[in-house]
């Protein structure tokens, strides 16, 4: 007899049955977040299209900036009044990149220029009008002259007393609006300002005021030194004093000093230190981008149909050339080399013969009328205006030796000009006419025996007679022995890098003081 089988009770049934199996595996990991990247609001008056070696060390900031974490606002003028424009630099930048733009009433620089006149130019009219002439300008036009002449020497005197400390100073209202609407806009995490013009580091003071944000201050130039010898700076006991009472205004308000040599990074120390301030202070050199150099070709011969000069001649196994690229100014004065030039010729003319000097770049009329005494002397003499930096490059390749100078005045122990490191990544031969300083350290660890003193053309002159004969005789080459390693150190992305970290720890240090205020607050 078959029975049916009792169901088991429920509880039963749990007990009887195995329990389930159950896994156990770890949540599947988070997305790791990239850190937040920063941006910097960068000012910067001197910035593409404006052209001339400063403009450089802003523009590859830029250029590398994005790498390292930070996003990059750029503030500049978009009349410049400056003697120099150069539209080729403007394919670095990247299209990222925010460039915000506020008008300046300056005149334009050639304007300016007539308006305030130069020292050589009343020196050039007063030399031609003591020169005996056939023909003497009548009473009336001299007194027209003498009244123009006294008109423009106002107007300069009053221009460089009320336009403390330079004449960019009236860009700074609208600089300020455009300035504070990107601001309102954007957050931003830190200031960046470069100079000169130093009226910049002004603006960057009072933004950094309201705003609440870090400042740092790159000085391309020594505040004190430009005001010695750069073109139209105000001079004079007023003008000093009232720069000094800027200068430290605005150190008291930085969160770090940038400088461009170790010797001004130390007199910058030492400035902030008689403040009672122990801001950082960082040396962040001028350099060379490595992409500039990987398709240099020599400037190509121009058509009938456009206004460039020629290229060079090509380069010739008889003839030593000698190029320098750069504005030729009293700080970088051509005279030492032009003496050497006459020693040459008048000892050795057939050596003298041999020797092309080029110029390339914008030159004071100083500077040109030195150059007109090598006129007529066996030497051969090639001139050129300011070229795009592409085409400069190029020259530099044609060169045999590359020639960098610095004049033998106060201060200049502490400056390194912008050209040499990008003279250093050709690899040519250097002749550097320098002082002792920082600069002779830098060109000696490359370049140990073509370094001589401004005061030294007779040395200058023997420099070159042996470089003709090494030119003409052999086909010897120093490139393999170059130190490649401390060449790298002075890279374009290098220093950027330097600067990014900078950038953070200003930041972060701003952050923890703001949470211990905070803190205390409470």
């Amino acid at each position: 007899m078959i029975t049916a089988k009792r169901p088991m009770p429920p509880w039963l049934q749990a007990i009887a049955e195995p329990a389930p199996s159950f896994r156990f595996s770890a949540p599947p990991p988070r997305p790791v977040e990239p850190p937040a990247r920063k941006r910097v609001l960068l000012v910067a008056y001197s910035f593409p299209p404006v052209g001339g070696a400063g403009v450089q060390r802003p523009a590859k900031w830029v250029k590398y900036l994005q790498q390292f974490g930070w996003d990059v606002t750029v503030l500049t003028v978009e009349n410049p009044s400056v003697p120099l424009l150069d539209e080729s630099l403007l394919q670095e930048i990247p299209a990222s990149v925010q460039i915000i733009k506020a008008r300046t009433l300056e005149p334009g620089y050639r304007l300016k220029q007539a308006m305030i006149g130069s020292s050589h130019q009343a020196t050039s009219t007063r030399a031609s009008q003591s020169q005996p002439t056939t023909r003497q300008p009548g009473i009336f036009r001299r007194m027209v002259a003498r009244l123009l002449s006294f008109a423009k020497r106002c107007a300069k005197q009053c221009a460089t007393t009320l336009l403390q400390p330079d004449a960019q100073r009236l860009w700074l209202p609208g600089a300020w609006k455009v300035a504070c609407q990107a601001l309102e806009e954007t957050p931003h995490d830190a200031l960046l300002v470069t100079a000169p013009p130093y009226s910049s580091f002004l603006l960057g003071q009072k933004l950094a005021r309201k705003y609440h944000l870090p400042l740092i201050l790159d000085y391309r130039d020594e505040w004190d030194l430009s005001s010695q010898y750069l073109e139209n700076s105000p001079g004079g006991w007023y003008a000093r004093f009232t720069q000094q009472r800027m200068q430290q205004a605005v150190l008291k308000s930085a969160s770090a000093v940038i400088a461009t040599t170790n010797a001004s990074s130390e007199a910058l120390r030492g400035q902030l230190q008689s403040l009672g301030l122990n801001t950082p202070v960082e040396t962040i050199y001028n350099g060379f981008d490595t992409t500039d150099f990987e398709s240099v070709s020599a400037p190509e011969s121009s058509s009938s149909t456009t206004d460039r000069p020629p290229a060079l001649p090509p380069a010739s196994t008889d003839r030593f050339r000698l190029v320098y690229t750069g504005t030729l100014w009293n700080l970088t004065d051509i005279q030492p080399v032009v003496r050497a030039l006459e020693l040459v010729c008048s000892q050795s003319p057939e050596i003298a013969s041999k020797i092309e000097l080029t110029v390339i770049g914008r030159k004071t009329p100083e500077q040109t009328q030195l150059l007109t005494r090598l006129a007529g002397l066996p030497c051969q003499i090639i001139s050129r205006d300011y070229c795009p930096h592409a085409e400069v490059l190029g020259y530099q390749s044609q060169a045999d030796s590359l020639l960098l100078l610095l004049s033998d005045v106060p201060g200049a122990e502490r400056v390194v000009p912008a050209k040499l490191f990008e003279y250093l990544a050709t690899r040519k031969q250097i002749l550097a006419v320098v002082p002792a300083g920082e600069t002779a350290q830098i060109v000696r660890t490359f370049h140990a025996r073509s370094h001589f003193p401004p005061g030294d053309p007779q040395s200058i002159a023997n420099w070159l007679i042996e470089q003709v004969h090494l030119k003409t005789t052999t086909t010897s080459s120093v490139a393999s022995s170059f130190p490649e390693e401390e060449l790298l150190a002075y890279s374009r992305s290098r220093q950027t890098a330097q600067l990014a970290k900078l950038l953070t720890e200003v930041c972060a240090m701003q952050g923890s003081q703001g949470l211990q205020r905070a803190r205390g607050a409470v």
